[in-house]
């Protein structure tokens, strides 16, 4: 079984920040440049919050507020969920889809490592899946 750490290893162990005090607009520039759909909020090197492409979406556009003046505080997740790098790839799918989030922050004590997404969890089982199935059809053939 997969865990958080064997994803990160695949993936990589970049964490993308933002401060709480620069704006929305500041923020999408970063993800878009970076290619991915959060960032983490630090403030003095305390996680505060994450902020996402569905935060920009639900809390600016349909609020009809403008991304260059709002502040990523004001819009910002401040329940982050986090995982540490030992939990399972399930683990981590069941409290994606019971807490309705699409990103978790790896934690471990107070360090952060990363950021996971849910693309990332699904690219994990299906790996594992078809790991499975080509030892079914390697054991039936023989």
């Amino acid at each position: 079984m997969k865990t958080v750490k064997d994803v990160l290893n695949v993936k990589g162990y970049q964490l993308h920040t933002v401060h709480p005090d620069a704006t929305v607009f500041e923020a999408l520039q970063r993800m878009a440049q970076e290619e991915i759909g959060s960032l983490v909020v630090v403030n003095n090197g305390d996680l505060v919050g994450i902020v996402s492409e569905r935060d920009y979406s639900r809390k600016v556009v349909l609020k009809g507020r403008i991304s260059k003046d709002t502040p990523v505080s004001d819009i910002m997740t401040r329940e982050v969920v986090c995982v540490t790098n030992e939990a399972l790839v399930d683990f981590c799918m069941s409290v994606m889809t019971e807490r309705r989030v699409r990103h978790l922050v790896v934690r471990n004590e107070t360090r952060l490592e990363g950021v996971i997404s849910i693309g990332d969890i699904v690219k994990a089982v299906i790996e594992e899946q078809q790991f499975t199935i080509e030892q079914l059809e390697r054991y039936i053939s023989s």
